[in-house]
């Protein structure tokens, strides 16, 4: 598969994507009590020597979904799993660990279970949840999938899904369709918790709040609901300002421990995030971003950090706090970006465009998340000089280099 322009390619249009959490899919070898009594007494004998160094944990992975469709286009449908390569510039690595072909059936969303349960994807007619195979041991490369066909039952023929999402412990899944029905479901017993038709909208996003307290949903009209998931009742309709759209929707948590709640929305020529607090259920910030139109949303996983990505392909990373722009990549995609996602540790951010290219960013920097380091590394300087008795001199230092620059 060939590099283009800083994403990698792997030969279909991308619809979805989503990191792996391979602490819970990968087993680790057996290990019988004779082992195991072997492997303490060497520990304790070399107690005092230097004992090797641990071997390096896995690579990040993340799933891809998408194809050509039906018809005979010669564009595979698809699922692959790639794995990151950390050497140099970050990226996904050019051969696939897994590879699997989804006939004539294009997965276009997929929704990763957080705990290992395996991978939801969307397809036109229905979903279908495809299992992990991963004989023991922790070597990734050895990853599988299998198609469950006795899972998910309720949703195999419930037509194309456009927002598919598991909640952050897994115990929670909700889908919303084309047609508009909503349906919410424990995992993994399916058991309905809420249900609710609409067939004069579709749903265009979802999102659990972070203690599975809150769904939000957002729906090709009409203002953004949110459903308490305790009660299965309808506690705020969030209403749109004149000439807003909604489009997508994320929970956030605070330092304080509150969550607020972000809505992305097309108003005019603009594209925004407009804030909203959690407890009132009132508007309290909105920032005008970008001219072009916004077609995928993230927030990383410590919250410190949103990023948006346009039609036109560009990426715009932002500090959840004040809205600061932090990083701009122009045209880091040649289409639609269809999908965004960051690293467990917020440190990357994977997207992926009908250009069928995926792409890593690199957010870490030295000003990380928008802070500079260099203030502290003064407030640190000072503090020695201090102690040392030295700022006096250091002052009088500066003032003569000053003097000598610009004398009078």
């Amino acid at each position: 598969m060939a590099r283009r322009g800083g994403g990698q390619t792997y030969g279909f249009p991308i619809y979805c994507a989503s990191w792996l959490p391979l602490s819970h899919i990968l087993t680790p070898p057996p290990s019988s009590s004779e082992e195991k009594e072997k492997k303490e007494d060497a520990a304790a004998a070399d107690a005092s020597d230097d004992s090797p160094d641990p071997p390096p944990p896995p690579p990040q992975m993340a799933a891809l979904g998408g194809g050509g469709g039906e018809g005979r286009s010669g564009v595979p449908n698809a699922l692959v799993v790639a794995a990151l390569d950390s050497a140099g510039e970050p990226a996904l690595d050019p051969e696939p660990v897994l590879r699997m072909g989804t006939e004539e059936q294009v997965p276009y969303r997929m929704a990763v279970h957080p705990r290992g349960d395996g991978v939801l994807c969307a397809f036109p007619n229905g979903c279908r949840l495809f299992r992990w195979e991963s004989p023991q041991g922790e070597r990734p490369h050895n990853l599988a999938l299998r198609a469950d066909r006795e899972a998910l039952t309720e949703l195999t023929d419930a037509g194309l899904q456009l927002a598919v999402s598991f909640s952050g412990e897994g115990s929670i899944l909700a889908t919303g369709g084309e047609d508009g029905h909503l349906r919410v479901f424990k995992w993994p017993s399916m058991d309905s918790i809420l249900e609710e038709p609409d067939t004069k909208t579709s749903v265009k996003d979802l999102t659990f709040s972070s203690d599975e307290h809150f769904l939000a949903v957002n729906r090709s009209s009409g203002p953004c609901r949110v459903w308490d998931l305790k009660s299965s009742e309808s506690v705020a309709n969030l209403p749109r300002e004149a000439g807003e759209i909604f489009g997508f929707c994320r929970f956030s948590n605070q330092t304080d421990n509150s969550q607020i709640l972000f809505i992305t929305a097309m108003q005019g020529d603009y594209g925004k995030i407009i804030s909203w607090n959690t407890t009132s259920w009132t508007r309290i910030g909105s920032n005008k971003i970008t001219h072009e139109a916004i077609s995928a949303f993230a927030v990383s996983p410590d919250c410190t950090l949103l990023a948006i990505g346009t039609i036109e392909g560009s990426i715009i990373v932002l500090s959840s706090k004040n809205m600061r722009v932090l990083v701009t990549v122009k045209k880091a995609h040649l289409g639609i970006i269809t999908t965004l996602a960051f690293s467990e540790d917020s440190r990357t951010l994977l997207s992926t465009s009908f250009d069928s290219t995926a792409r890593v960013t690199s957010i870490g920097s030295p000003k990380r998340h928008g802070i500079s380091i260099w203030p502290m590394i003064l407030v640190i300087i000072l503090a020695i000089l201090v102690k040392k008795g030295n700022l006096s001199k250091f002052l009088l230092s500066a003032e003569h280099r000053k003097l000598q620059a610009f004398p009078v």
